[in-house]
């Protein structure tokens, strides 16, 4: 056996002998593309074990995310911090090996994978920041951000919306650095894919504008190689169509959806190793002269990061202060003062929508950090996203922060959380909070992943009035709220949506969620209630009206905050003593911890009213069992703004009579 054809079906027979011992996984995938892996990963691929995060390395997406053994197979093989004892540990409790990789758990894993269509788009927002950063860097002799997204993608993939979605901006971008293989196996869970997927998918991605080439035999390495040399040629986003065998090797589950997701079981994977001319025992064999190819195909990879390192370090001393910004902006540092000079909102009772306090707030921000960088889902005007000093992104533009997403929310989820795994940006996405039902596979990952991306989520409310019910959110933020890693933030007013923004650009911690009003509403004077620097703690007391320990506590988020004031003074004129509370993120309080929540919250106080025009869901936790919720549990209206709150008991009037009945109990 040639060491070619050794050291590819040492990827095979790895992957299966991790599937076996775990007795779960996905075999399938990397017995059938481990010929695309192994040429992808020896012949293309630029990387440095020894140095992950290696700024000019290519990226490599395995948008299959099931398979997710070819990539831990590789790592491991050519010599990233991930042994075999890691491999033997594949599936266990707190391993690096997890079912499907994980951004952050496993070093060279660039990102999470495995809900189908999330790598495809990901690696499009990956082209996208490359591109972008070339333009914005790169100078003659100083190519600093030059590297090819290369990816392994499914039929599962190219069935999912968010694919449609992404490839289609990609075509339209000329993202010339990406190329994809397609794994076409022509199998999926159910059976063969042509039960539902009979399409022409190469001509659909010609349609999208993309090179679409063709690999007949998925293991011959010369055919994969010659196509990828071909997608580096052309300005267009290639996809490799390859002609591939779930299961390669399998005796009887080859070619079978049995292939898929399920352990070979010892029969049929010994029946594999003695077709492939592999040695029975011992498991996870690594011949030696297969193991010494990968580890030279690693330290090739280092040297080239070297000699970009040096390349770098001439470059800070012809460019000191862009090379400076490079490294500042991807070790996620800010600038001094970079918060200096943000707007800062008079007190006004009509005040402005937060969404526009938004817009100004970001546009002051993106004047200073030159890694901002977003748009939204053709939803520009409304969201108020615009960067003012910059240009769109486009094909001939690729300089440009600015991104028209299209009508395209799940994909242009999929694009910021690429730019965010890419590094050196903080990406931002917009469109209407209901509209984030339609990229809800997106914000989570981006919350699983834990990464820095801004979600500016404006129309928060019924309060957007006359488009309706299809339009006004009610479950929304309390389905948010339930997201691990997400931090939600509804500022109360144009001067919190300015302290929100701030949060937002240093939690590095997680993606960040804004929900903004498309009403104006009431800008607080602070001269009377606190200072909007207590969101930084999720709530806070804007005041204690009236005399003496409160009796009752008022608390609510967003727009309603206005309502808890005026009658919170409605209150505090007959006499009753009254705490306000504005309650921006229940995220942010919670990490405040107890006694800092109790110093807002007094145990004591048991009569709370807390007052969202959202799902009352979870309140329950803030307001205690003798607390109310005014809240709205069902779907919104079609009628002018006014009408709404009316209708709904969204009025000062309302709250106060709640708080009254509330007084008035024993």
């Amino acid at each position: 056996m040639d060491l070619e054809t050794k050291a590819i079906n040492t990827i095979r027979f790895l992957s299966a002998d991790a599937v076996e011992k775990a007795n779960s996984g996905h075999p399938g995938l990397p017995m059938g593309d481990a010929a695309i892996g192994y040429t992808i990963w020896t012949k293309h691929l630029r990387f440095d074990p020894t140095n992950p995060s290696w700024i000019n390395r290519d990226r490599f997406v395995l948008s299959g995310g099931h398979g997710s053994m070819l990539l831990y197979s590789l790592l491991h093989l050519t010599g990233y911090d991930l042994t075999l004892d890691d491999i033997k540990a594949f599936r266990q409790w707190r391993s690096k090996t997890p079912g499907h990789p994980e951004y952050g758990l496993t070093p060279g894993v660039e990102l999470t994978t495995g809900p189908l269509g999330q790598g495809f788009a990901n690696g499009v927002g990956m082209a996208i920041a490359e591109a972008h950063l070339a333009s914005e860097y790169n100078q003659p002799g100083f190519d600093l951000f030059d590297h090819f997204i290369y990816g392994i993608v499914t039929d599962g993939d190219l069935m999912e919306g968010i694919s449609s979605e992404a490839a289609s901006l990609a075509g339209h971008l000329k993202l010339g650095r990406i190329i994809y293989c397609y794994d076409d196996n022509r199998i999926s869970i159910d059976g063969p894919t042509d039960l539902a997927f009979t399409e022409d998918r190469g001509k659909r991605f010609e349609a999208y504008g993309w090179q679409v080439l063709h690999v007949e035999d998925g293991n011959n390495v010369s055919e994969i190689d010659s196509a990828i040399k071909e997608a580096k040629l052309d300005p267009r986003p290639s996809l490799i169509i390859c002609r591939t065998h779930i299961g390669f090797g399998l005796p009887t589950r080859q070619d079978t959806e049995k292939a898929h997701g399920e352990p070979p079981g010892e029969e049929e994977l010994n029946g594999a190793k003695v077709k492939l001319g592999w040695p029975l025992e011992p498991r996870f064999y690594i011949p030696d002269d297969v193991r010494d190819y990968y580890l030279a195909a690693g330290r090739a990879g280092h040297q080239k990061a070297e000699a970009w390192a040096v390349l770098f370090s001439q470059y800070k001393q012809a460019e000191p202060q862009k090379g400076a910004e490079i490294e500042r902006r991807f070790k996620g540092e800010l600038p001094a003062n970079w918060d200096a000079n943000l707007p800062l909102f008079a007190a006004d009772p009509k005040g402005i929508a937060t969404r526009v306090a938004s817009g100004q707030t970001l546009n002051a921000l993106a004047g200073v950090l030159p890694e901002i960088v977003g748009g939204s889902a053709d939803l520009t005007p409304s969201n108020n996203t615009w960067l003012k000093q910059s240009t769109a992104f486009a094909a001939d533009n690729p300089q440009g922060r600015y991104f028209h997403f299209g009508v395209r929310e799940h994909g242009m989820g999929g694009l910021v959380n690429g730019m965010s795994y890419y590094g050196g940006l903080i990406p931002f996405g917009a469109t209407f909070l209901i509209f984030t039902d339609y990229m809800r596979g997106a914000l989570r990952l981006s919350a699983l992943s834990r990464i820095h991306c801004i979600w500016v989520m404006t129309h928060d409310s019924v309060g957007l009035g006359e488009d309706g019910p299809t339009h006004q959110p009610v479950e929304q933020l309390a389905s948010l709220r339930a997201m691990p890693n997400m931090t939600v933030i509804r500022p109360a007013d144009a001067n919190e949506t300015r302290e929100a923004w701030k949060v937002a650009i240093e939690n590095k911690n997680g993606p960040t969620l804004l929900a903004l009003t498309r009403q104006a509403i009431p800008t607080l004077d602070r001269h009377v209630y606190a200072s909007e620097k207590g969101l930084r703690k999720g709530a806070y007391v804007l005041a204690d009206l009236g005399k003496g320990t409160p009796e009752i506590i008022l608390m609510a988020t967003g727009s309603e905050v206005s309502l808890i004031t005026g009658a919170g003074e409605l209150l505090a004129r007959e006499g009753h003593s009254v705490r306000l509370v504005s309650f921006p993120s229940w995220e942010l309080f919670e990490e405040a911890g107890k006694e800092y929540q109790d110093k807002v919250l007094p145990r004591s106080i048991k009569k709370r009213i807390a007052v969202e025009m959202a799902s009352s869901m979870g309140w329950e936790r803030w307001v205690g069992d003798e607390g109310k919720v005014v809240g709205l549990d069902h779907f919104g209206a079609s009628a002018p703004l006014q009408e709404i709150l009316k209708g709904f008991g969204f009025t000062v009037d309302h709250v106060y009579s709640e708080a009254k009945s509330l007084l008035e109990r024993n």
